[in-house]
């Protein structure tokens, strides 16, 4: 894509704009739409390549003197701020779009025929290029001045640009996304949406830009030579090494980025359009006139909670109601163990935003949890509007006061939600992906929060928390106020070992019975996908008249296998960790086998221990440990839920012992 580019002064401001129609650009400075006087207003070029006008537009700093700069000053000062880019981009193809644009522009030409370079300096004031005269202004532009937008249609493009404006609230598209979330509007005025897009940028309510960052030196290993940097993705912050001919903008290596690739490609040529959403909720803690942000007691009584969570909630809630202590979103982290029912405790707390008028994201890794939990937010929220977002969704353009959504989908969000709530913020796709990490902060307004929720926190955040630094609330006990089950170490031979034996230990198969005659449901926990049907054939040989299956992420019949686990027909279920979380079947044990082995980390033990005793009818279940020697983190998963029934245990959650 190719934009025009200008500077212009005001009231002894400079600024550099780049313009999707220079017409708008006309007639909001130079025949006094803006409201400003204009002193000066001067067209670099009126093809160049986005991605170099938009670096340029990023690096620009007025200097000292600039306002007596005739044009062939700013056209030295243009070529080597290009010769800059190019160098730094790596980009030797660079050079010769910079030659075809300057000659397309006229830049090899002299004196006034260069530019477009407009003055309003008075005769006496000096420093102006032109003719100068009291109240006569210079005009000068390759090929003429360009038009102004049609008069008759400006005030059509005004309203358009509002629309625009509203629609783009919260949001960050690529001009394809945008083009397709205005297709349901009224007809476009005459300039298209490329005009609207070019008023609401200049009225504030938008920002233009290109979808990479430009290139950037690291000054700080100058020392070693030239140290070039990867442009980076504005929408997801991920480098764009990639680099392939393009049509759209000229360059032979136009950069790309492959991280999210999948809702759409993001060039160094691609527009990017932003629009932080307005405030809504107080910003910085300020209550508007007549109401009080600070939550009653009340407020949770609707939502049926436990004491634990009551009290979770009530911490987050007065978390909410305080301004956040740094420039950023505030943070909270709920810390709640596995089946403590997180869903319900975030009700209280999107309802209080809801109340001020705010806007509300829940973002979960997963697009099955998204469809699970639509319709428990569409019953607890009936008057509220609701979109839901995943890959594939119909509603990706819906805009609502509570959204919930995969956490892939946040990217084509800027600064639009007062509270952002992450779902198992620990788990995959989110937990160690800057991608999603920046894709979440860039979705959250400035002055507003971040509620995450985990029963396995990243050991970071728990340090936070440890330290002070980090607001939290744990909730250490189940809704059926039973401790969590403690897993039992038990010493036992590898899994690939005893699929190479065809047996196995004596050990694991007494307690495997003993869980099959209590009735339990049995899962099963293996590290590898590989060894998934040996080990469920020589568990049939082993209990032979038991239903017992075995899936995998590969598995396309594994909801229907969960289903039947869940329903009884299959008592056995051998699985990989993509089950460790998010599914509930009452009555159950879990033996995880090679729990020594790297892949088991301390919260997928943790999680996988999670599966057991979360009934109310069997609240105990067994959890077993199987491994050939003690971990770290096994070690620290015990520790992990000895500590949870502690705190429960004190501040008085449990339900008393029952007396012999």
């Amino acid at each position: 894509m190719k934009v025009a580019l200008y500077v212009c002064r005001t009231d002894e401001k400079w600024s550099m704009i780049l313009s999707l129609d220079i017409r708008v650009d006309v007639v909001w400075w130079l025949e006094g739409v803006s409201g400003r006087q204009v002193h000066q207003w001067l067209v670099l070029s009126l093809q160049l390549p986005l991605s170099q006008a938009a670096w340029l537009v990023e690096q620009f700093v007025p200097v000292r003197g600039m306002a007596q700069w005739d044009v062939v000053a700013w056209q030295s000062c243009l070529n080597a701020k290009l010769l800059e880019y190019e160098r730094d981009s790596g980009e030797i193809e660079a050079r010769e779009a910079v030659a075809v644009a300057m000659g397309a522009s006229g830049w090899g030409k002299k004196g006034s025929e260069a530019g477009g370079w407009r003055s309003n300096e008075r005769e006496d004031g000096g420093g102006g290029t032109g003719v100068k005269g009291r109240g006569a202004a210079a005009q000068f532009i390759v090929g003429g001045m360009p038009r102004a937008y049609p008069a008759k249609h400006w005030a059509q493009l005004q309203q358009y640009a509002a629309l625009l404006a509203e629609r783009m609230s919260g949001r960050q598209l690529l001009a394809a996304e945008a083009e397709a979330l205005l297709a349901a509007e009224p007809a476009m005025p005459p300039g298209g949406w490329r005009a609207a897009a070019q008023l609401a940028r200049l009225h504030g309510r938008l920002q233009l830009t290109a979808a990479l960052q430009g290139p950037a030196t690291r000054r700080r290993l100058a020392w070693l030579g030239r140290a070039r940097s990867a442009p980076r993705c504005h929408r997801c912050g991920s480098e764009a090494r990639q680099r392939v001919p393009c049509a759209a903008c000229g360059l032979a290596a136009c950069a790309y980025c492959e991280a999210c690739l999948a809702l759409g490609r993001s060039r160094a040529c691609a527009l990017l359009l932003r629009s932080a959403a307005q405030g809504a909720v107080p910003a910085r803690g300020e209550a508007p006139r007549g109401t009080a942000l600070a939550p009653t007691g009340g407020g949770l009584a609707r939502w049926g909670l436990s004491a634990a969570q009551s009290a979770a909630a009530a911490a987050a809630l007065a978390f909410l109601s305080r301004p956040p202590a740094g420039d950023g979103p505030g943070r909270f982290l709920l810390w709640a163990v596995t089946g403590a029912g997180k869903t319900e405790m975030i009700f209280p707390l999107l309802q209080h935003t809801l109340d001020h008028g705010g806007k509300a994201l829940v973002a979960t890794p997963r697009r099955d949890v998204v469809l699970e939990l639509a319709p428990r937010l569409a019953k607890a929220f009936p008057d509220t509007s609701l979109a839901t977002l995943y890959g594939g969704s119909t509603e990706r353009w819906k805009d609502a006061q509570l959204t919930l959504a995969t956490t892939h989908q946040l990217m084509r969000f800027y600064h639009g939600f007062d509270l952002v709530i992450i779902d198992e913020l620990d788990a995959y796709p989110y937990h160690n992906d800057p991608m999603l990490a920046h894709a979440a902060a860039a979705s959250c307004k400035p002055d507003g929060h971040f509620v995450y929720l985990s029963a396995t926190p990243p050991a970071r955040l728990q340090r936070e928390a440890a330290l002070g630094k980090l607001a939290h609330a744990k909730v250490p006990v189940r809704f059926h106020r039973h401790p969590l089950p403690v897993p039992k170490l038990m010493r036992m031979i590898t899994v690939a070992q005893c699929i190479k034996r065809k047996q196995l230990p004596a050990p694991i198969v007494s307690s495997i019975r003993s869980s099959l005659e209590r009735d339990a449901q049995v899962f099963v926990f293996v590290t590898r996908i590989a060894q998934i049907e040996a080990f469920v054939q020589l568990m049939r040989r082993t209990f032979p008249n038991i239903s017992i299956e075995g899936t995998s992420s590969q598995d396309v019949d594994r909801a229907s296998k969960v289903i039947a686990f869940r329903e009884r027909s299959i008592r056995l279920l051998v699985t990989t960790t993509i089950l460790e979380r998010g599914v509930t079947i009452p009555r159950s044990d879990v033996f995880i086998l090679d729990a020594d082995n790297g892949l088991f980390d301390e919260a997928s033990l943790v999680q996988m221990a999670g599966r057991a005793g979360r009934s109310l009818d069997d609240p105990a279940g067994r959890v077993i440990f199987a491994a050939s020697r003690r971990t770290r983190s096994q070690v620290k998963a015990v520790s992990q839920i000895r500590k949870m029934n502690a705190i429960a245990r004190r501040k008085g959650y449990l339900h008393p012992p029952v007396s012999k």
